[in-house]
């Protein structure tokens, strides 16, 4: 009676490590392209994606770069202070989109500009999304602290 409680017990055990692979396998393939890695402009230059790869690409819209072509279609520079990126996006950009303001694009890159499906512009004047802020800090660009009440983020 010992041994078939515990040879069922062990079974049990098996079956439930079995489904707990397969349930983390199934997680993991449906996650594969939601998951956009953030890239400073400095990290785009020295180690471009593979072709094809989305990614989100953040900095600062460079000064006398936004151009509005046609419609909806826009083209701007991001900048990390130390390197820059081309950005084209077709489509209506946030209110609070603008030169010298935090983004955060998401997109991938093609034949050196960065094709954007997605544009974020920060919250308000005190938010900027913290891999930003960390980039930018990495750069020289960004200097001081955010202000305490500032809110958080992990992103756009």
């Amino acid at each position: 009676m010992k041994n078939l409680k515990k040879q069922r017990r062990i079974q049990i055990v098996a079956i439930a490590a079995v489904a707990l692979v397969i349930a983390t396998g199934l997680i993991g393939y449906a996650m594969r392209d939601g998951i956009n890695f953030f890239r400073a402009p400095s990290q785009v230059v020295s180690d471009p994606p593979r072709a094809g790869e989305v990614f989100r690409l953040g900095g600062l819209v460079e000064e006398g770069t936004l151009v509005r072509g046609e419609g909806t279609h826009v083209t701007f520079v991001v900048t990390d202070g130390a390197n820059t990126v081309p950005v084209r996006y077709e489509g209506i950009l946030p209110d609070l989109f603008g030169e010298n303001q935090g983004m955060i694009g998401t997109g991938s890159l093609s034949d050196g500009t960065f094709v954007a499906t997605e544009i974020l512009a920060k919250h308000d004047e005190s938010y900027m999304p913290k891999e930003l802020t960390d980039a930018l800090k990495e750069a020289g660009v960004f200097e001081g602290e955010m202000p305490a009440d500032a809110p958080q983020g992990e992103g756009l």
